[in-house]
């Protein structure tokens, strides 16, 4: 992803990196338990993650339940978001973003 970000990845990071986005730090392609997220915010202990149509493959319904499982374990809150609703509607996607960051805040303190 870091060489050759979608365009839903390449939108998604620019409003995340440099502390852009409520002034939390971001990390690209983190790894957590064998897994890797696609966006990380340790401090928030949140993973925003960009679904394409492969999420909807029949083989992934038990991996990604696996996988929410294993991190929600290491207390690490997945807000996934269809690459389709980004590219139609990123005011929404953002706002909600937003929305889950301010709650997680609140969970931290």
């Amino acid at each position: 992803m870091r060489h050759a970000p979608t365009k839903a990845e390449g939108r998604i990071w620019r409003w995340l990196r440099a502390r852009r986005f409520g002034g939390h730090k971001f990390r690209r392609q983190f790894p957590i338990g064998g897994y890797i997220l696609d966006f990380y915010c340790p401090e928030l202990r949140l993973a925003i993650e960009l679904d394409g149509r492969h999420h909807d493959a029949e083989w992934m319904v038990d991996y990604q339940m696996n996988r929410r499982r294993e991190l929600t374990r290491h207390g690490i809150e997945v807000v996934r978001i269809p690459n389709e609703l980004l590219i139609r509607d990123a005011q929404s996607v953002e706002e909600c973003i937003k929305a889950v960051i301010e709650r997680r805040m609140n969970i931290a303190v």
